[in-house]
């Protein structure tokens, strides 16, 4: 493996990393205010902190008029669509169970990447999927082999997965064009502007009677620089020279950080075959980027 290829899957690793941490942080933030105060604020935080280190080390790109709205959808999908998604099903399930509904998205995503980009898919790595998906399955089973789970709650990540795998197919086009930094950084500006009247009506009588609590702040701030900031822009640079397929299966390394995580902090506990799930996991993302077509170049 390159040195530059090497670049994009510690990239990507370091994504998963924070997006598995997360979902801790989210349950705990949500614990005291609800989730459209969690994330309204989550990126209002972001976009100072990636203004701030855009302008100071210049790398915000000038947009094309054009572009505009390329980069409005992007962000109708994600922050605003998906965080909706997944913040109230987190107040219905735990943060392992949704981190495995997230990690569906590689199921869905090679059916957009080829419809949208005509993206191919090998035998390999589909098989590199089901073994992934089995994996994921094995990880959040109870000793009863049992799943429970919320129906309002499962429906909200399942949306929050179509508005994944949309996200992946605009921006696509946006990240051969614009450095990540850039995308992000007006991606969750729109956001924080469309989420901006719904916290006003909704949340903002709830969110002045519950005031300032630093253990709700400590995880919200967490959230906007590693998870709303460095994560997108790890996994946007990994769609960029890996394409929407493989770099969406990376996707199901996040209910394993997820759950680990959740063990230290939170004291959820495991089984036997939910540590044979973490290994099938591994063993199904690795061969789900083999054959891998895309040549990447040393580009930041």
């Amino acid at each position: 493996m390159g040195r530059a290829k090497l670049q994009v899957y510690v990239a990507m690793f370091f994504s998963v990393v924070f997006w598995g941490f997360s979902f801790v942080w989210s349950k705990q933030a949500l614990e005291f205010y609800h989730p459209i105060s969690v994330i309204f604020f989550r990126l209002v935080l972001s976009v100072a902190f990636l203004f701030f280190f855009g302008l100071l080390f210049r790398q915000l790109q000038r947009v094309e008029r054009k572009d505009w709205k390329k980069i409005v959808i992007v962000a109708f999908w994600e922050p605003f669509a998906y965080f909706i998604g997944e913040n109230y099903g987190l107040t219905h399930v735990s943060s392992t169970t949704a981190a495995v509904i997230i990690a569906t998205i590689p199921l869905f995503s090679p059916v957009a990447a080829y419809y949208f980009h005509g993206e191919r898919i090998s035998r390999t790595n589909f098989m590199g999927i089901l073994l992934s998906i089995f994996g994921v399955v094995l990880v959040v089973l109870k000793p009863n082999l049992g799943f429970k789970s919320d129906l309002w709650g499962l429906l909200f990540l399942v949306w929050a997965v179509f508005s994944a795998v949309m996200y992946s197919v605009f921006v696509l086009d946006l990240s051969h064009k614009y450095n990540v930094y850039t995308i992000i950084t007006y991606q969750n500006s729109f956001g924080a502007l469309m989420f901006l009247p719904v916290f006003l009506i909704m949340d903002l009588k709830d969110f002045v009677s519950v005031g300032f609590v630093w253990q709700a702040w400590l995880p919200i701030l967490l959230l906007a620089i590693f998870a709303s900031s460095l994560a997108f822009m790890f996994f946007t640079y990994g769609i960029k020279y890996l394409g929407i397929t493989k770099a969406n299966i990376v996707a199901n390394l996040i209910p394993i950080f997820t759950a680990f995580f959740s063990f230290l902090v939170l004291g959820e506990r495991f089984t036997w075959f939910n540590i044979l799930g973490i290994l099938l996991v591994v063993v199904g993302v690795i061969l789900s980027q083999k054959g891998d077509s895309k040549t990447v170049v040393n580009e930041w």
